[in-house]
């Protein structure tokens, strides 16, 4: 359990604060003590990033492929087939495409296990729209890259205090109300309770289920989605023995001290989840895909043009994504490990015992 594990974090958008971030989470000298690093980045870009942050001492290994990653270095691998210098404060076709160049990379060498984990720097997203990306984000991507019918990935932002899933993600505000359905909130519901036991070891957690429409709309008067297919979903997990409970307005359930009472939160969209799980994890917040095969998190930002290319963006979020990654790796690690069939393990363990006499 205690190997070293290497994280491959992907560079984001190039005209954006991602490098940046990616280099000031690892300027530790004792970083590569804890995991390796494999950072998936256009060799120009990122030399172009570590100038810019003054910095000159990380142990870096430059290579061409994550099979000739070093232990107790930090690895560069080069992407993409010519340099690429970064124009910081908008997202370009270049950027765009580097981005995606990256990702795509870095989920090889999951599919390879060359790498353990994926922490992606942040993209944006009308520039990623290139040849072979028709995705609007990384989770909508990912899904389909590592998700199966089984496997719908949901968003979860979390802290040490606050998990947030959201029960619809990148839709405009006129497209929600049609995904709040009986059966998908119940699905969401489902994938809460399986990833707090399975990534975050909690063994009966509680969830609270928030509501659609302002005021839990009123008895129907201001909506009936509450009524219909939020609360239905609600009794039939609790028939499944799922702690559920709700629906909550959702400003008072953020007003209030109620949220201390869960440990974990679904939210029907975005914002009404985002904007008030961002102002109280300020830079602590990390961003986990939940319900894939494979473990992925990110900073709870966003590309931030408006300070890119002038070293003032903060690691923090970063650095927080990349451990929580190796976190909820462990902890899932444990999980198959414990719910391993025993007659299966007890046999396994008989058969390499005799094996070896």
């Amino acid at each position: 359990m205690m190997d070293k594990i290497k994280v491959a974090i992907t560079q984001g958008d190039t005209n954006g604060i991602g490098l940046e971030v990616v280099l000031k989470a690892i300027n530790d000298e004792h970083i590569t003590e804890l995991f390796t690093p494999v950072v998936f980045a256009n060799h120009h870009a990122f030399r172009h990033a570590l100038a810019m942050i003054g910095e000159e001492k990380l142990p870096l290994n430059y290579i061409d492929t994550p099979s000739d990653a070093l232990e107790g270095r930090i690895n560069i691998v080069n992407v993409g087939n010519s340099p690429v210098t970064p124009v910081y404060g908008e997202g370009t076709p270049v950027s765009g495409t580097a981005a995606v160049e990256s990702l795509v990379a870095a989920c090889n060498s999951l599919d390879d296990e060359e790498t353990d984990v994926l922490v992606t720097a942040p993209i944006d997203k009308g520039a990623a729209q290139v040849d072979g990306f028709n995705f609007v984000g990384h989770t909508e991507f990912l899904e389909e890259r590592f998700g199966d019918e089984e496997h719908h990935a949901r968003m979860l932002l979390f802290n040490d205090e606050l998990r947030v899933m959201l029960q619809t993600t990148h839709l405009p505000i006129s497209g929600i109300a049609q995904h709040i359905t009986r059966e998908w909130v119940l699905d969401s519901i489902r994938v809460l309770n399986k990833t707090l036991v399975e990534s975050f070891e909690i063994e009966r957690p509680r969830i609270a289920v928030l509501s659609l429409n302002p005021h839990n709309g009123d008895h129907g008067l201001l909506g009936r989605e509450e009524i219909d297919e939020i609360s239905p979903a609600i009794e039939e997990a609790r028939e499944e023995g799922i702690l559920a409970f709700g629906p909550y307005a959702a400003d008072g359930f953020f007003g209030s001290d109620n949220r201390r009472a869960f440990d974990g939160i679904l939210a029907m969209y975005h914002d009404q989840g985002l904007a008030p799980f961002k102002a109280l994890a300020r830079q602590s917040g990390v961003n986990y895909t939940a319900n894939l095969s494979v473990v992925r998190t990110s900073p709870d930002h966003g590309t931030a043009f408006d300070i890119a290319g002038r070293n003032e963006a903060d690691g923090t979020s970063m650095r927080e994504a990349i451990y929580r990654a190796i976190d909820i790796y462990r902890a899932r690690r444990r999980y198959e490990e414990m719910s391993l069939n025993p007659l299966k393990k007890y046999k396994e363990s008989k058969s390499d015992s005799a094996g070896a006499q």
